[in-house]
Order: C-alpha cells, then structure tokens, then sequence
C-alpha cells in the first residue's frame, strides 16, 4: 500500500471522526461511501472511538486490506505460517486472524488458536492447522 493511500485514509477517517462530532446526520453517508471503497461494514462507533483501541494508522492500514482475504488454493504449509504468526503475537495478527478465518471452514478457528481445548493446549502450528482443516460443515 502506498503512504499516499495510507494518507487518504487517514485523513477519512478523522474527516468521519469529526462529522460525528459535528453533524452526526451526515455522517452516516461518509461512513457508508467509506465502507464502499474500502469494502469493511465499520460502524459509526467504529470511528468514533477508533483511538481508544487502535492508532489511526492501524485503523487505516486494516481499512486498506481486503475484507475477507480469501486466498485461492491456500496450502497447509501458508496456513501454518498463518497459525506461527498468531502464536507470536505478530503486530498484524489482526489481519492474519481475518485470513485465517477467511481461508478455512472451521467456524471458531479462532478458538483453536486463542482458546485452545485441553487436547490442543501447547499445540504446534501444524497441529493447529491439521485440527481446523478435519473440519467439515454439516449440510442440513
């Protein structure tokens, strides 16, 4: 991405910030022109209170990637890189944890990594990973 888009976004994002402040009325069709070209569904809240849990560089950095990354023919060994990195603490985990989500059908991925179950308590990244792909949905 480069620093002028980087710069646009930020710039909207206080532009909104500041519009809810001001005129809360028009602020919901920013937001919505917003999401438009970003692709995200953030909320008024979202920008409102962005600082509080994020720079606003961070904020535009996650607007700037894809929504929902979905990565055509996703490997094994990519989704370990994924799972490795939301171990470490990688400061983009939240893009990674929306790739992850993203690329497997395994509906509480997230708990595999975060909130593990006793049987996967210290699991490796493969053991991760294998123990999201055994999932298969129930077809109703």
């Amino acid at each position: 991405m480069s620093q002028q888009r980087l710069d646009e976004l930020c710039a909207e994002v206080e532009r909104i910030a500041d519009l809810l402040d001001a005129r809360p009325e028009a602020a919901g069709g920013a937001i919505a022109a917003f999401n438009a070209t970003t692709g995200h569904d953030y909320d008024a809240l979202e920008f409102a209170d962005y600082d509080g849990s994020r720079s606003l560089e961070e904020f535009a950095r996650e607007a700037a990637r894809p929504a929902r990354p979905v990565v055509a023919d996703i490997t094994r060994d990519e989704l370990v890189e994924i799972v490795r990195r939301l171990l470490m603490a990688d400061p983009e985990c939240d893009y990674y944890l929306r790739l992850l989500e993203a690329n497997v059908s395994h509906p509480r991925v997230s708990d595999l990594v975060f909130h593990p179950s006793d049987a996967l308590k210290d699991a490796s990244a493969e053991q991760i990973v294998d123990e999201a792909l055994k999932y298969r949905p129930i077809a109703l």
